[in-house]
């Protein structure tokens, strides 16, 4: 056993005084940096889900608790179509976009002529607003609009899409496919950068064919990732609104009605906030119960 003198182990006791101070120091300003962002998290998110679903639980004028919101709905047809129509357009859209953005992230990792002009034109509708995409898709997609217009040179007939029931959803993925598909292709190119060369330059050695190497390199490389754009995908596409409140508000014939506008409708303009809040529950739910199965194929996926 070692016995420091008494100056030395005034030093270490020193040095592991400054060295508690630093910790603390460096975990304060940690902290600092953390605290707008989990105030915003706490205020914005935290707060309105619950008291969202405590509203959801009261009943009558005495504000009783009960399921008698939850009764309503599963009773209520409209509903009953949001929740459909959701659904189809969340089986619809994922996996399109999906593949759009794993496609074009393959095409930008490779060597191209003027491949930052293409990164940024593919981003470029992410930093427009929806808002505003929204409102320029509307024009393009108007029976008198530039898409009829490109149809017609082609000897096509003009189309409805907004104004059809059977056309008005597809033309919904559509746009949200047009804002959304450059977004998660940067996280896809990422992942692909990320992916170690060696890796093909032996699978080539080996004679393997490129759909070989995309299966068996690829994709495996690119789980965490593709996780994370799967899952950030469901959430959102559940969560879509401003498209269809500014093109459709549902319509035609509640072929667009998708639970977001469903629940801004019965909670701002038939002012039954309690089935909207009793709503907004049932869509936390669904999208826990998706985004945990997603994650359990995924990780069994890997696991094997």
């Amino acid at each position: 056993m070692t016995v420091l003198a008494p100056s030395d182990a005034a030093e270490v006791t020193r040095k592991e005084s400054v060295r508690a101070r630093g910790d603390i120091s460096e975990g304060l300003v940690a902290a600092i940096f953390l605290a707008p962002a989990l105030v915003a998290v706490l205020m914005l998110r935290i707060w309105p889900t619950g008291l969202a679903l405590w509203q959801s639980f009261q009943v009558g004028s005495a504000g009783k608790f009960g399921l008698a919101n939850y009764a309503f709905l599963f009773s209520d047809p409209s509903f009953h179509d949001a929740l459909a129509a959701t659904l189809l357009f969340s089986l619809v859209v994922n996996p399109f976009q999906i593949a759009c953005a794993l496609g074009l992230a393959l095409v930008l990792h490779r060597v191209l002529p003027a491949g930052a002009l293409w990164r940024t034109l593919i981003l470029l509708p992410v930093a427009v607003p929806q808002s505003v995409s929204a409102i320029i898709m509307g024009v393009v997609f108007r029976p008198d609009g530039p898409a009829n217009a490109l149809l017609a040179t082609i000897g096509l007939p003009p189309q409805g899409f907004l104004t059809t029931p059977g056309q008005a959803l597809y033309t919904i993925i559509l746009i949200v496919s047009w804002i959304g598909v450059g977004y998660w292709t940067t996280f896809l190119l990422a992942g692909l950068k990320e992916i170690p060369v060696a890796l093909y330059e032996a699978a080539v050695i080996d004679g393997a064919t490129p759909w070989q190497q995309f299966r068996y390199i690829t994709l495996p490389q690119l789980r965490r990732p593709l996780t994370f754009v799967l899952v950030a995908d469901t959430v959102a596409n559940f969560l879509v609104f401003a498209p269809v409140q500014i093109l459709t508000k549902g319509g035609p014939q509640g072929s667009t009605n998708l639970i977001m506008n469903d629940i801004y409708t019965r909670g701002f303009l038939s002012a039954d906030m309690r089935g909207a809040a009793a709503e907004t529950g049932i869509l936390v739910a669904i999208v826990i119960v998706i985004v945990a199965i997603q994650f359990r194929l995924m990780t069994g996926a890997k696991s094997e």
